[in-house]
């Protein structure tokens, strides 16, 4: 069975959620829209950090930005969750399958002798 998401696309998405700055970013995020200035200041960041941050976000499709005048504000993205879930679902799936095989085949070995 075949992910129904791009591969780049999941690439960037996990590259995305590897580093602990912008997962809390999301985290901050999850509880509405806010300025780079509004992310960067509880984490301790730098506004050029964070803005490098919020890129990687942005690309992953993790956030969206908009600029009115002079403040960027960023909002957090749903459907890219979703991709990740069902991406997620699949594997679990996947998996899930393989070790009802095992034990169908552990519970036929049950019984019968070593030769």
């Amino acid at each position: 069975m075949r992910s129904t998401a791009d591969p780049a696309r999941l690439d960037r998405m996990f590259f995305a959620l590897a580093d602990a700055h912008r997962r809390n970013m999301l985290g901050l995020l999850s509880r509405g829209p806010a300025s780079v200035s509004e992310l960067a200041a509880p984490l301790g960041i730098a506004l050029p950090s964070a803005v490098k941050h919020l890129a990687v976000l942005e690309q992953g499709g993790f956030v969206a930005s908009h600029k009115a005048g002079r403040v960027r504000t960023y909002q957090v993205e749903p459907k890219a969750f979703k991709v990740m879930e069902a991406w997620v679902t699949q594997h679990k799936t996947q998996l899930n399958a393989q070790f009802d095989r095992l034990d169908a085949y552990l519970a036929g070995q049950k019984g019968k002798t070593p030769r």
